[in-house]
C-alpha cells in the first residue's frame, strides 16, 4: 500500500530498457535472435520461480521483488528488440501493417482480460500460485522458438572487415548515425516520442478524472479503461483486414489525428457527460493501433536487418525514458490548470502535428529511402 514502494517497483521496471536497452539492442544484431529470446524468456520464466518459491516458504523480502522485477525487465529489453527485429525477415513487406495490426489486438486483449483475470486469479489462489501460472505462460511462449526457423543477418561491419569487431558502444553510435542518415526517419521518431510524452500521462491521470471530475468510482472507471481495451481489439483487427492505406505514413497520421480526437473529447467532456469520455476513449483505443502498427511496420521495412535490433531498443528506451518525464511534468500541470486541460492539450497537439506532418515532404517520402543494396546476407538460424 506504500507509494513509496510502488514509484521504486515502477522505477526498476523502467531503468533496464533505458540503460541496457540500446546494448542489447546492439547484441541482438550481433548474436543469434532465436537464442536471444529463448535465454530472456528462460530467464524469466526461472527467476519467476524463485520468487514462486520465497512465497511458498515465507522468506519473500521486498528487496527480492525488486531484483527479479529488475532481471525480468532486462529479459524483456532483450526480448523486445529481438522479436521486432526478426518479424520484417519472416513477414512481406507488404503483410508488416496487417501482421503488426493483429499484435495490437493481442495488445488489447490483454488490456481487456489481464486485470479481471489477474484479480479473479489472485482471490482464487495464493501468490506463488499466479506466478507459477506466469512461469507456465512462459515456457508456452519458448517452445515453438525451437521448432520454427528464423532467417539471422550478419552483422555488416563484421562482414567487411572479418579482423574488425566494433564495441557495443560504437554499435549504439553507428546505429544513430544511421537513423540520421534517412531522410524523414529522426522526425518520425521525434515525433513518436513527443506523443508519448503528451499520452502516457492520460492513463494515470484517468483515474482521478473519473472521481474528481465526473464524480463517479471503480465501476465507471472500469468502464471507461474496458471501452479502451474493446477500441483496441477492434483497432487491430480492422488494420489487419485492411492492411492500411498504400503509404503507411499515411495510415500513421490519420490513426495520431483520431486519436488525438478521442483524448480531446474526454479532456471537453462536461461533468454530466460521461457517456461523451466512453466514446472518446472508444475512440482513443480504436485509433491506438491505426498509428503504431504502420509506424512499427514501416520502420521495419526500411532499417537495414543487421540495425533492427539497436534501432528498436533506442526507440524502445527513448520513450520508456520520456514516459516518466510526461508524468513529472502532467502531475503539476494538472493541479494548477486542471485534470481536463491536459487531455484537450494533448489531445490538440496530437492532431496539430499529425496534420502538419501531412506537409512535411521529408516525411511523406520516407518510404521512398533505398540504401544501395546491403552486403550482409541472411541464412537460416
Amino acid at each position: 500500500g506504500s507509494a513509496t514502494v510502488l514509484a521504486i517497483a515502477t522505477l526498476v521496471g523502467m531503468l533496464p530498457q533505458i540503460v541496457i536497452g540500446p546494448f542489447a539492442g546492439a547484441l541482438v544484431d550481433r548474436w543469434n535472435r532465436r537464442i536471444i529470446m529463448i535465454v530472456a524468456d528462460s530467464t524469466i520464466a526461472v527467476f519467476s520461480l524463485v520468487l514462486a518459491y520465497l512465497f511458498m516458504i515465507g522468506k519473500v523480502e521486498i528487496w527480492h521483488v525488486y531484483i527479479i522485477m529488475a532481471i525480468r525487465a532486462t529479459g524483456g529489453a532483450f526480448h523486445f528488440p529481438a522479436m521486432a527485429a526478426t518479424t520484417p525477415l519472416m513477414v512481406p513487406n507488404d503483410q508488416l501493417t496487417r501482421i503488426n495490426g493483429l499484435n495490437q489486438a493481442l495488445q488489447g486483449i490483454n488490456t481487456l482480460v489481464a486485470p479481471p483475470v489477474g484479480a479473479l486469479l489472485l482471490s482464487a489462489l495464493s501468490t506463488e500460485g499466479v506466478l507459477l501460472i506466469d512461469v507456465g505462460t512462459a515456457l508456452l511462449a519458448i517452445l515453438p522458438l525451437f521448432f520454427i526457423p528464423i532467417p539471422q543477418p550478419q552483422h555488416q561491419a563484421i562482414v567487411q572487415d572479418k579482423q574488425f569487431k566494433p564495441s557495443l558502444w560504437q554499435d549504439v553510435r553507428d546505429a544513430l548515425t544511421y537513423i540520421r542518415s534517412i531522410p524523414g526517419f529522426t522526425s518520425i521518431m521525434m515525433m513518436a516520442l513527443f506523443l508519448n510524452f503528451l499520452l502516457v500521462p492520460t492513463s494515470s491521470l484517468t483515474p482521478l478524472l473519473v472521481t474528481k471530475h465526473f464524480g463517479k468510482g471503480a465501476i465507471e472507471l472500469g468502464l471507461l479503461e474496458s471501452a479502451m481495451g474493446f477500441g483496441i481489439i477492434t483497432g487491430g483487427i480492422g488494420l489487419s483486414v485492411w492492411g492500411g492505406f498504400n503509404k503507411k505514413i499515411v495510415t500513421s497520421l490519420t490513426g495520431i489525428v483520431g486519436l488525438g480526437l478521442g483524448v480531446t473529447l474526454i479532456g471537453i467532456a462536461p461533468a454530466k457527460a460521461f457517456l461523451l469520455a466512453i466514446i472518446g476513449n472508444t475512440l482513443l483505443g480504436l485509433m491506438l493501433p491505426i498509428a503504431n502498427g504502420p509506424i512499427g511496420a514501416l520502420m521495419q521495412a526500411i532499417v537495414r536487418p543487421d540495425m533492427q535490433g539497436r534501432v528498436m531498443s533506442l526507440l524502445n528506451s527513448g520513450a520508456t525514458a520520456i514516459s516518466p518525464l510526461g508524468l513529472l511534468i502532467a502531475g503539476p500541470f494538472s493541479d494548477w490548470l486542471g485534470i481536463r486541460v491536459w487531455f484537450w492539450t494533448g489531445g490538440i497537439l496530437c492532431i496539430l502535428i499529425a496534420l502538419g506532418a501531412f506537409f512535411v515532404p521529408v516525411i511523406m517520402n520516407v518510404e521512398s529511402y533505398k540504401e544501395a543494396p546491403a552486403q550482409a546476407a541472411t541464412d537460416s538460424a
